[in-house]
């Protein structure tokens, strides 16, 4: 599979599904057929309608959507975007509340690449400007970066993480959410060896695979049977002549997606369903629930092949982080050096891709740091997407985070002369 036409075919047949739902929905709304209403045009219109959507949703960034925010005063004040670091694969970015006082909180959203782009995290930084200062990591799809700009893999992704923290300084508080929290883990490791004085606080990781055989799940189950010779004849596709990454090898966000939808396929068909219906009513609306979830979750990136393959074989099949054995640039990696970053772990308790166990091995991996700097926390009725979104997010696990950055807010000397335990929830 490894060839451009291949990568061209994936595109042409969403394409073509995006035509065949716009000539759906053209076809079925020329007014000359508003004269004898028929059902069947009624259903054709709004499957165009539908089909149309979705399929031109996969090639499209979300917009993220943050445009002004109602401060203290009263007043909506503008929230700039703004690069703070700029990269080939990815940025640094800041939300900057125009006209409001800087917030005593820095936080380091570190965002996933794993198929979504960052702006899967919009109501996590909703929620959290509100009395931060946000900064994100704002990953770039892979299929528009010229093959001129070289590799990336998970040792690139942990040095970006390394420059994005010296950049920011020691006052930061970094939440990283699922898949980089084993590279941010070790990237504060890096940091303790390499530049103390450049790293953050405070380190909350949410429901990622430290160790993804603590607790075995579909997706560790499939990382171990397939062979790494297998998955790149499999998964990996050669960038068409479309995108300015032609001739980079990727794993396509396309087959990500098919992933994605095959582990709920009748949740996914039903809601399609449904969805349908709902537009043959006059009940759907621009922004619907179905639209807001689905505009987002259909919105897919390619990752770099050397990311993706890296990222199977010596995070899920070799546990490089879980046992410690991690190299980064030629330099060993100790999670052990970590004596005074507060590390916390979120885990949902319905988590079927990140089970409860595979994320709080990051406690006991910290052997340098007191237990009195760390904390664990599972949100019992929670699955992967709640424990950074949603009901659960904003109740329950957004206060503890606080809490807990709040905690450790101090430099690290006078935290440790202070010995208060970090977190009312702190681990054993």
């Amino acid at each position: 599979m490894r060839y451009m036409a291949t990568y061209d075919w994936m595109e042409t047949v969403r394409n073509t599904n995006q035509w065949m739902g716009a000539s759906a929905l053209a076809m079925a709304s020329y007014p000359v057929f508003s004269w004898m209403p028929n059902p069947a045009l009624e259903w054709m219109r709004a499957w165009g309608e539908v089909t149309e959507r979705t399929f031109q949703r996969m090639v499209v960034k979300p917009d993220w959507g943050i445009r002004t925010f109602t401060c203290e005063d009263g007043k909506d004040h503008l929230v700039n975007i703004e690069t703070v670091v700029e990269r080939p694969f990815g940025d640094l970015i800041h939300f900057n509340v125009a006209g409001r006082k800087t917030q005593p909180r820095k936080i380091l959203l570190v965002a996933p690449m794993s198929g979504h782009y960052a702006t899967l995290l919009r109501s996590t930084v909703k929620s959290l400007i509100v009395n931060c200062e946000v900064y994100v990591t704002d990953w770039h799809n892979a299929r528009d970066i010229p093959v001129s700009e070289g590799k990336f893999d998970i040792e690139d992704y942990t040095l970006y993480l390394v420059d994005f923290l010296k950049e920011l300084g020691p006052d930061t508080h970094v939440i990283a959410v699922c898949q980089p929290a084993p590279l941010t883990l070790a990237a504060t490791a890096y940091l303790a060896e390499e530049d103390p004085d450049a790293q953050p606080r405070s380190l909350t990781l949410i429901g990622g695979p430290i160790n993804p055989n603590a607790a075995a799940t579909d997706v560790t189950d499939f990382g171990h049977r397939v062979t790494m010779g297998q998955l790149e004849e499999m998964m990996i596709q050669r960038v068409g002549f479309k995108y300015p990454g032609v001739g980079r090898m990727v794993y396509p966000g396309l087959l990500q997606l098919a992933s994605f939808m095959s582990m709920n396929g009748d949740r996914h068909s039903k809601a399609f369903q449904d969805q349908i219906q709902r537009v043959v009513r006059g009940d759907a609306s621009e922004h619907d629930a179905h639209n807001r979830f689905y505009d987002e979750y259909l919105a897919v990136m390619d990752m770099p092949a050397e990311f993706y393959l890296s990222t199977v074989e010596r995070i899920f099949k070799n546990g490089e982080i879980a046992n410690n054995e991690f190299v980064v640039n030629g330099r060993k990696v100790d999670i052990g050096k970590i004596t005074t970053v507060a590390v916390k772990t979120v885990e949902g308790g319905k988590d079927d891709i990140t089970a409860p166990g595979q994320c709080v091995a990051a406690l006991d991996m910290c052997t340098g740091l007191p237990d009195e700097k760390k904390a664990s926390y599972v949100e019992p009725e929670a699955g992967h997407y709640g424990i950074f979104a949603g009901k659960s997010w904003r109740n329950n696990i957004r206060p503890l985070v606080l809490e807990f950055i709040d905690a450790n807010a101090e430099a690290p000397q006078k935290a440790k002369a202070a010995k208060k335990p970090a977190n009312s929830n702190a681990a054993a």
